[in-house]
């Protein structure tokens, strides 16, 4: 039994670092491509555009509007939704967690999909829609996708983890007659 409560606090302090990592990333990084630049120090500027040249990730070098939209979703739904499930799965146990998890989890998984799709499939060349400049090669897509990848797994994780564990299903209470 100590096994099975060891691998479940386990995961709920994997859960607890994923969600409070996530704030500084959305607030300092991601959020840049829908916020007006002003907000952001130069620092946070140089670092975003660092990361968007090195990665050659042409959705934060110039995003599209559809991904301005998962990029709104992440502000307004995402990251209000951060702190409380950091709390709850630091503290381990808080079944009220399951629901506003299980909706987070698949509306992160959907947004990922075209994401990563467009990641692995887009032509970046110069004929294509996109300005920025994408990952030309296999390899480079690869790496692209390694950094968007585990915001998809965590999520799907946590999904499995709310549906399949038995401390987080709800029991049904029946009145008594």
């Amino acid at each position: 039994m100590m096994g099975v409560l060891g691998v479940r606090r386990g995961l709920e302090w994997l859960l607890g670092v994923y969600f409070l990592s996530h704030i500084p990333v959305t607030l300092l990084i991601d959020l840049q491509a829908l916020l007006p630049r002003e907000l952001y120090p130069i620092e946070l500027r140089n670092l975003q555009q660092w990361y968007a040249k090195e990665f050659k990730d042409p959705l934060l070098q110039d995003p599209p509007t559809w991904f301005k939209s998962f990029l709104l979703c992440e502000l307004v739904f995402q990251l209000p939704f951060f702190p409380f499930a950091t709390y709850a799965f630091f503290k381990g146990g808080c079944k009220w967690i399951r629901t506003p998890a299980i909706i987070y989890s698949v509306h992160t998984m959907t947004t990922l999909f075209p994401v990563l799709s467009t990641l692995l499939f887009e032509d970046f060349s110069k004929a294509s829609g996109f300005k920025a400049e994408g990952p030309k090669t296999f390899r480079e897509r690869l790496t692209l996708v390694s950094v968007y990848v585990p915001y998809f797994l965590i999520p799907l994780t946590l999904l499995l983890f709310m549906l399949r564990s038995p401390h987080y299903k709800y029991e049904e209470k029946r009145k008594k007659k």
